[in-house]
């Protein structure tokens, strides 16, 4: 399959609300076999579609338990409709370069989607695995990582990289 790019903050794709996905056919899968090669690439342990510049409710999420495995997850027009207990924990993100940061999330979490032939999905996630879904779904409604941050550390980190990003328009001109 093929490697995409992944779109970085502050590209305004990342803001759009996903829609709904309703037609289950060739080309999806082939969309869910490219996110899956992007994401072991980069590589990250998820990736909403948004993230490769598509706003369709899509995320792949990594299972796999040994190296070099490759097992995911594909959650189609996912919900999360319940959540238990929290936890706070560090979270990156593949579309938020060179920021990690504690996040608060739902320890445990209720799960509604929908897998790459349309069929129902529906299953209880904790800890590790629920942080991750929670953070992909994150993504198709338009919020990052980031927005669960205090304002002085959300502020903190566009300052930084308002600078990077100075930095690298200077080099492209020299």
């Amino acid at each position: 399959m093929a490697i995409r790019t992944i779109i970085t903050y502050p590209h305004p794709v990342l803001r759009q609300k996903a829609e709904k996905i309703t037609v289950f056919d060739q080309e999806l899968k082939t969309l869910i076999e490219d996110m899956a090669d992007t994401m072991y690439k980069a590589p990250g342990v998820g990736l909403a579609a948004n993230q490769i510049g598509i706003a369709r409710q899509l995320v792949v999420i990594d299972r796999s338990t040994e190296d070099n495995e490759r097992k995911f997850l594909t959650l189609i027009n996912p919900e999360i409709t319940g959540g238990e207990g929290s936890v706070v924990d560090e979270e990156g993100c593949l579309s938020v370069i060179e920021c990690y940061a504690k996040v608060k999330r739902f320890r445990k979490i209720h799960v509604t989607a929908q897998d790459a032939d349309g069929n129902p999905l529906e299953f209880d996630a904790e800890e590790r695995f629920a942080r991750i879904i929670q953070h992909e779904v994150d993504h198709l409604l338009g919020t990052l990582f980031i927005d669960r941050l205090s304002s002085l550390k959300r502020a903190l980190y566009k300052k930084k990289l308002k600078k990077k990003i100075g930095r690298a328009s200077c080099r492209e001109r020299v």
